[in-house]
């Protein structure tokens, strides 16, 4: 018996199939059946009449989750889900479920506390698939620009986004060891060998937040580029998101509808320039409805909102003030109190991406980390990147996550990640 995936029976059409999978959906009488079978790539209906089975307790006992084979003929039907059924000839009982504990309007705690079950659920099943699309895009646009994957450690001895942000490990009984915030002291040290790196890697934040766009534990993609402009920068991110999004439009549009996401937003956003604005230019901006902040504050995830629904496509924010940004950011030539920085805003999210010029005065550098309450001695493998033929670089992280929350038109970045982490919840 040869077994065909659900979607290659539907564009099949007829004739006689094998298919395997899961019962998703079920109802019916002693005389009649319908299931609603799902595997990987897509539901269909299924008819079991009882004239056709001898044992219908074999049929009747059926329930949501079942895994079943199942041979039959394929008819159009307009009403079936998918717009075609299979008229049952044979079945076989893979693996019996009993008292699935997921059922329409679940609450949240009960899909969290079962959630090694409700990825079997559709929604789940479109953002794994739209992530894996993610990641691959991700990557495949820094092989065509000629970047090569690296991987930097995940236990650090030094910090780099903030030190209250920290998760400490024990590691053998070795003081001051952290899991990762980011990798970029450690992937600037590589660009001085091979020039142009990528990573996608997860990354920890000891962040008790509990909004919608955080997590404890996420993927970021992160890129570090010697002999780069800020500008370069800049045009790398624009350049990434735009291919992520073209991507997944092209690949996942049966996602995409399953979720109901109306895809105009991104469809426009691909032949159009994003806009930049510098932060100064960006509180006149918000100053114009209503949002008066203070220079020198940085942009709340309410400020980066409002700011997004003023434009039709992602806004860059440039020139932050040099004290909201990390010590490694190169200052302005022409303004000192502001950094070659960069934040990318979407509607609906804010940030999903920041990068920066990076510094390359080496006293400079040690004066931020001063000022950070950091001791410059234990950046010593870092300082050296200055004292040995350093070059302009620069790099960027982008939040996965919060792109996936994005592209799928999610409430939250908790259902954009198989098993999420937050302050409150490590488990299942």
């Amino acid at each position: 018996m040869s077994f065909i995936s659900v979607q290659q029976a539907i564009d099949k059409g007829e004739g006689q199939v094998s298919l395997r999978g899961w019962i998703h959906r079920e109802r019916g009488s002693n005389k009649l059946k319908f299931i609603v079978l799902r595997d990987s790539s897509n539901i269909i209906q299924v008819v079991c009449k009882r004239d056709i089975f001898e044992d219908w307790s074999l049929i009747d006992k059926l329930s949501v989750e079942s895994s079943i084979e199942v041979t039959g003929t394929l008819h159009e039907d307009a009403r079936a889900p998918t717009g075609y059924e299979l008229r049952a000839e044979s079945l076989t009982l893979v693996g019996e479920s009993h008292e699935y504990p997921i059922t329409r309007d679940m609450s949240v705690e009960h899909l969290a506390n079962n959630r090694h079950l409700w990825l079997r659920s559709r929604k789940m099943m479109a953002m794994l698939k739209i992530r894996s699309t993610v990641f691959t895009a991700i990557r495949d646009y820094f092989l065509q620009q000629g970047f090569i994957e690296y991987h930097s450690p995940i236990f650090q001895a030094v910090q780099c986004e903030g030190g209250s942000e920290l998760f400490e490990v024990n590691y053998f009984d070795k003081k001051d060891v952290f899991l990762t915030q980011t990798w970029q002291l450690y992937a600037e040290p590589a660009i001085f060998g091979v020039e142009k790196i990528f990573t996608i890697a997860p990354t920890f934040r000891a962040e008790k937040s509990l909004t919608a766009r955080h997590l404890t534990e996420f993927w970021m993609a992160e890129m570090e580029m010697a002999w780069a402009s800020f500008s370069d920068i800049i045009g790398h991110g624009e350049g990434m998101v735009k291919h992520i999004v073209q991507k997944v439009l092209k690949d996942n549009v049966l996602e995409l509808s399953l979720l109901e996401r109306d895809t105009k937003d991104l469809e426009n956003l691909l032949d159009k320039p994003f806009i930049q604005i510098t932060y100064t230019d960006a509180l006149a901006k918000l100053k114009t409805v209503g949002m008066n902040v203070e220079w020198g504050k940085d942009l709340r995830t309410l400020e980066e909102e409002k700011l997004c629904e003023l434009y039709d496509v992602p806004v860059v924010v440039t020139h932050y003030p040099k004290k909201v940004k990390a010590f490694y950011m190169t200052e302005d030539q022409d303004n000192p109190d502001v950094v070659h920085g960069c934040d990318f805003l979407v509607k609906g999210i804010g940030e999903i991406l920041g990068g920066s010029h990076r510094e390359h005065d080496l006293e400079k550098i040690k004066q931020r980390l001063i000022d950070d309450n950091e001791d410059p001695s234990e950046y010593e493998f870092y300082l050296d990147t200055r004292r040995y033929g350093s070059v302009p670089h620069g790099g960027f992280g982008l939040g996965t996550e919060r792109v996936i929350r994005w592209i799928c038109g999610f409430d939250q970045v908790k259902d954009c990640i198989a098993f999420p982490r937050t302050p409150e919840r490590y488990k299942p």
